[in-house]
């Protein structure tokens, strides 16, 4: 659930995004956290891992279910969202992410991707006229979310106050 700018260059040039998965998983990026705007201001949530060693490659790093993080995120999600239009909607596309276990993170993060853009493109990815980079989840590890990404504002935020006109507004 990255933010928008993520995703104006993935639909800009779905081809030339990478996500890296064979490096040492570094900790403290926007691989299992993504902020989301309240009416309280940003909310970041984490989706708790199992301990990583320095040298465990990104795509073998489980989750957590030892807190109930689940639960708390979907309250969360539904207390910021649920006065939005498309909320109602799209809800159902999200909670299963929020009732069943998935085992590692990138699955986790691979499948949420697959319904974002099956929802904001329609099935089928758009590309925009716009100057086109490579982007790598490298390029934003580390740095400030609103640095890296504008003012970090989530899909979701567009997702669910634009519904299918999402496309255009990112």
């Amino acid at each position: 659930m990255g933010p928008v700018e993520w995703y104006r260059q993935f639909l800009t040039n779905p081809s030339a995004v990478q996500i890296e998965v064979m490096e040492s998983f570094p900790k403290q990026t926007y691989r299992n956290r993504c902020t989301i705007a309240t009416p309280d201001g940003p909310l970041t949530f984490t989706v708790p891992v199992k301990r990583v060693d320095s040298k465990q490659l990104t795509r073998d790093v489980e989750i957590s279910y030892q807190q109930r993080w689940q639960h708390q995120h979907w309250i969360a999600l539904v207390s910021a969202y649920k006065r939005t239009p498309y909320f109602d909607y799209y809800a159902d596309f999200f909670r299963p992410f929020y009732e069943q276990e998935t085992r590692f993170l990138v699955d986790f993060n691979e499948k949420i991707h697959e319904v974002i853009i099956r929802l904001i493109a329609n099935d089928e990815p758009r590309i925009k006229s716009q100057e086109q980079r490579l982007i790598t989840t490298a390029d934003w590890a580390g740095q400030d979310l609103e640095q890296a990404f504008g003012n970090g504002q989530s899909i979701l935020d567009i997702l669910f106050e634009y519904g299918p006109e999402s496309v255009m507004k990112i």
